[in-house]
């Protein structure tokens, strides 16, 4: 499954706010953010086991989150949609990073996702089940889990907005001191909307706050190894800082070639 809240486009010092609980099976081994090489340079986690990631920033500061979808489609066969993450990822612009989802799902065949790909000049969302779907994201709050962003009828999102929208998130601190107790509350009682999930086998198994701004520095990265009601929210903010120094270097390079 997973959660996911982007605040787009509507705090001027961070045009992308992000929280996001990922939900996977206990025994699929992942790892914590990092630096991964080659161009452009991204932050992201890494599934050990199909060697995609659900959520990353690369350093041209666009954002890539995925979740799983129900759907009716047969996975057997299917590509993980975490690789698909990491193919996006490649791209310089959320415009370019939505083309080149949907002409990866035109050629391959891929799991049942949500996709959301933004940076400050644009903002996407492909729902992709039997046919993907792009939808344009809203200047605002959006959260998507496994059905449609902001479905009214997907309880799991409905909670998330209500707990999200009891103050004002006017700006990057405000939002990131909200998601961080949003988005560790724990379980409910079972047949109820939950925040955090705990299964026998399956559950929350991390958490990442992000906040993308236009100057480096004032960039924010914290992620939870675990769930985020029993896990600390650790600081990766100087690794996120670096790629998009090096990300605005580069184009400040390119910009005086030309």
């Amino acid at each position: 499954m997973c959660l996911l809240a982007v605040l787009y486009r509507l705090v001027p010092e961070s045009p992308i706010l992000v929280a996001a609980n990922r939900e996977e099976y206990f025994d699929r081994p992942s790892q914590p953010p990092s630096i991964q090489s080659g161009k452009p340079r991204v932050l992201c986690g890494m599934d050990q086991r199909a060697g995609g990631t659900w959520l990353g920033v690369n350093q041209h500061g666009m954002f890539v989150g995925v979740c799983s979808r129900r759907g009716t489609g047969d996975a057997f066969g299917a590509r993980s949609r975490g690789l698909l993450a990491r193919e996006v990822l490649r791209c310089n612009s959320a415009r370019k990073g939505v083309d080149k989802a949907m002409e990866e799902l035109t050629t391959h065949r891929y799991e049942n996702h949500n996709l959301i790909v933004c940076d400050a000049e644009s903002g996407w969302v492909v729902h992709a089940d039997q046919e993907p779907d792009v939808v344009p994201l809203d200047d605002g709050l959006n959260i998507i889990s496994n059905q449609n962003v902001n479905d009214p009828n997907d309880d799991r999102v409905s909670l998330a907005h209500r707990l999200l929208t009891l103050q004002l998130l006017d700006s990057p601190v405000k939002f990131l001191a909200v998601a961080s107790k949003v988005f560790a509350r724990g379980p409910s009682p079972a047949g109820r909307a939950t925040m955090v999930m705990r299964g026998k086998d399956y559950g929350t198994v991390s958490s990442a706050l992000i906040a993308l701004s236009p100057k480096p520095r004032d960039a924010i990265f914290q992620f939870a190894n675990g769930s985020p009601d029993q896990a600390k929210y650790e600081d990766y903010s100087p690794m996120l800082r670096d790629i998009l120094s090096r990300g605005l270097r580069e184009a400040r390079t390119k910009a005086k070639a030309t």
